[in-house]
């Protein structure tokens, strides 16, 4: 198979999402394509990096979780990655002919211009003068760091890097040859199993995997691609069966999320611990609690968000089936980390949406302020 996918980014997250996927592609949508992750930081391969790269890029996924009711665990081999480098080594990969697409994790602060430091950017910056001098086609660039307009802002650090030393025919082709697709990517990656797990599964495959991570069954890619650009012709994601959007506008979809997953959360972790609870699993099983989230995701959260209803059920189902998951060990005193901060942005604008809509509060998402004022105040 031809490398033609360049990754940045070795993390649990990528190879349990976008590697998954290429996994998928490979399998189901003759993609015949692999990946060559880049390491993006430090000068030496991590000790992760080390072990994928003696197992030939192949390792295992876990994917566990309810679907429909029912808990399910499923382990799959992937084999869709060549190996690991180091970023120093990354002009070499831009002289690929079948290279076609980048991808990215690199955290929210990866994504960043700081003049002469070597940032992502900057690294993606000596990536295209390679591609370039090599007079070879553009490159489609897919972020997924969890930052609004990724790849919009991937776009604008690379030119301000570039504007430090200008180049008008560079500019001109990463401008008019490249693609940059900002992404809204969902799946909580647990990481590493449990020491119990890690037995069971050992057992199970034959081998110890010491790189075999573990995530939800769900997942939820959307990708915002420029008029005209038919991605799914080149990366078919859709036709691997992979849940993916393709839209000039990923704003509903971010919204959704935000209201329906990371609001609610915010709305229950207080009260959840005035219950005496330790997990979200724990308050999805209690019945009472359970009718309360429902209130808070079905009658409140549900009318500000500006989808077909049936895409928005579908959702919020999801949501609910995640939060059940047994396997996820969720902890609300997690959660509750910058709660003032998180309610602010996650909850106060379905409570404005609300009022506006009705004239009056979202009952159920007062009471989880409620809890959240009595913390703060006992904490004075």
């Amino acid at each position: 198979m031809e490398t033609k996918i360049l990754q940045f980014g070795e993390g649990n997250f990528l190879r349990c999402f976008i590697d998954w996927m290429v996994q998928k592609m490979n399998d189901k949508a003759g993609f015949d394509g692999k990946v060559q992750i880049i390491q993006p930081i430090g000068d030496e391969l991590s000790v992760p990096s080390k072990i994928l790269n003696d197992r030939g890029g192949k390792y295992h996924t876990c994917l566990r979780g309810i679907i429909g009711g029912k808990t399910v665990e499923e382990i799959e081999e992937i084999s869709s990655v060549a190996g690991v480098d180091v970023a120093a080594n990354v002009e070499k990969y831009a002289a690929i002919p079948s290279l076609r697409f980048v991808v990215s994790n690199t955290t929210e602060a990866g994504i960043q211009y700081v003049k002469g430091q070597d940032t992502f950017p900057a690294k993606v910056l000596r990536l295209l003068k390679a591609r370039f001098a090599a007079k070879l086609p553009g490159l489609v660039f897919i972020p997924c760091e969890l930052i609004e307009h990724n790849g919009d802002n991937l776009k604008a650090c690379v030119l301000k890097h570039l504007a430090d030393e200008p180049d008008p025919a560079l500019a001109e082709y990463i401008m008019n040859e490249c693609v940059f697709c900002s992404t809204l990517v969902d799946r909580i990656v647990a990481g590493r199993p449990d020491p119990e797990s890690a037995a069971r599964y050992a057992e199970q495959l034959g081998e110890k995997d010491e790189v075999l991570v573990c995530g939800e069954p769900f997942h939820f890619f959307v990708v915002e691609t420029p008029a005209g650009f038919d991605l799914e012709k080149e990366l078919p994601l859709k036709a691997a069966g992979v849940n993916v959007v393709y839209t000039p506008d990923m704003q509903p979809y971010r919204t959704r999320k935000v209201r329906f997953l990371n609001a609610t959360h915010t709305t229950m972790v207080y009260r959840g611990l005035e219950k005496g609870f330790t997990e979200v699993a724990q308050c999805i099983a209690d019945p009472e609690f359970n009718k309360f989230v429902r209130q808070v995701i079905f009658e409140e959260i549900f009318p500000t968000v500006d989808l077909p209803d049936a895409e928005k059920k579908e959702y919020a189902e999801s949501v609910l089936e995640r939060f059940a998951n047994p396997f996820a060990h969720h902890q609300l005193k997690s959660i509750a980390l910058n709660t003032i901060a998180k309610w602010k942005t996650r909850c106060l604008p379905v409570v404005c949406d609300y009022y506006r809509l009705y004239g009056k509060l979202p009952a159920a998402m007062i009471e989880g302020y409620e809890a959240i004022a009595r913390h703060y105040d006992a904490a004075k």
